[in-house]
């Protein structure tokens, strides 16, 4: 028997128009944040009206559930629905909290229940970080730190905005009745509104990067696709390093641009590799690509990467630089790699490039960083 068929219709329906207005967050997330807050309130609410809201974790489990059927199906018709293991992962963090919560929801509303709220908010909001982290990691085969990291960030950012949300929701409709979901619900659409114009100007600027790193291939610098398999390379060795979502977005424009001091030459160089050129001439085209990048106005961190990639991993008869970047090492092993293999199908010219870099070793090039690309090639990556 479902318990106040009406308040659970109106949740079910909120969450449901929650889903449906989802977006994705950078970092290529699935997110619902209003849908997210209409399961959380439905789950922690307390009382409506003057009567005390009496309905099960089950019942929560099965309102939250239906919402996100109802929410998502136009996504799936239009191909772009979420993950079955983000929706699964709603699911066990929804009913994890109802489970704990709803047994306490028929106390008087007070400072020990409003705890207890606060309480189950911050556990279900770590519960799914490391869910997410755990899912994400495995997806593209990163170490499990760092997205814990990146997870967590995402909790202090737009995970606190729900949590505070469903908090005010479930509370306020023992005041305000229903009239409380489209009241304080108002702010959170702001946010989301707010952060789908921020990820949207995100995805121009990466794709204007994108183009900008075209230049040297239009100009017959360097070979077509030069920049992007530079920058496929540098990524998916970065994620196997443990780099953070930020430095990942920094190594991914360093590599795109890391090419634009060639357009300082009068006559491009044979096949557009840098790593058949002296040193000094490759920190010469690496300060002058510097220059060009800082005038993009990206953060100060990529130039500096575009920089320093002509440096060795180390100097003979020196200790190993501890300021030269760990994205400016990625980003040359990467390039020389490609310098070396290109887009050759064939293993053997992968095998011979890769042996190469491995002279290189003990001074140029990481040997970390070998390693990890070593891997990354095996795989076909």
């Amino acid at each position: 028997m479902v318990d106040r068929p009406a308040v659970a219709a109106a949740f079910l329906a909120f969450i449901a128009i929650g889903e449906l207005v989802r977006l994705r967050l950078p970092g290529d997330r699935e997110a619902a944040p209003i849908g997210a807050a209409g399961a959380l309130a439905y789950c922690l609410l307390p009382q409506i009206g003057s009567s005390p809201a009496r309905h099960s974790p089950a019942q929560v489990v099965l309102v939250t559930a239906l919402g996100m059927v109802l929410g998502v199906l136009p996504h799936v018709w239009v191909g772009r629905g979420p993950g079955v293991l983000y929706v699964l992962r709603r699911l066990v963090v929804i009913g994890t909290a109802a489970v704990v919560f709803r047994p306490m929801a028929g106390h008087r509303v007070g400072p020990l229940l409003a705890a207890a709220m606060v309480a189950v908010v911050i556990g279900v909001a770590a519960l799914d970080a490391v869910l997410a982290a755990l899912v994400r990691a495995r997806q593209l085969r990163a170490p499990l730190r760092p997205a814990l990291r990146d997870e967590f960030a995402g909790v202090l950012g737009i995970g606190s905005a729900i949590g505070a949300t469903g908090m005010l929701i479930a509370l306020a409709v023992g005041v305000m009745n229903l009239w409380a979901i489209p009241v304080f619900c108002a702010p959170l659409l702001l946010t989301q509104f707010s952060i789908r114009r921020f990820t949207a100007i995100r995805a121009t600027y990466r794709q204007t990067v994108r183009s900008l790193s075209r230049t040297t291939e239009l100009g017959g610098y360097t070979p077509p696709g030069h920049a992007r398999r530079v920058s496929d390379l540098s990524l998916a060795v970065g994620r196997e390093l443990g780099l953070g979502e930020a430095d990942l977005l920094d190594l991914e424009y360093a590599a795109l641009m890391h090419d634009l001091g060639q357009l300082s030459l009068d006559v491009p160089m044979h096949g557009g590799a840098t790593i058949y050129v002296d040193p000094g001439e490759q920190r010469r085209l690496a300060e002058e690509g510097a220059k060009v990048v800082r005038a993009t106005g990206v953060p100060a961190a990529v130039a500096e990467i575009v920089e320093r990639q002509a440096e060795p991993y180390r100097r003979p008869h020196e200790a190993i630089d501890p300021t030269l970047p760990i994205g400016a090492r990625i980003l040359k092993v990467a390039n020389a790699f490609d310098d070396l293999a290109g887009d050759a199908p064939e293993r053997d010219a992968a095998l011979s490039a890769l042996e190469r870099l491995r002279h290189g070793m003990a001074y140029d090039y990481d040997p970390r960083v070998i390693e990890v690309l070593s891997g990354v090639v095996g795989r076909g990556g």
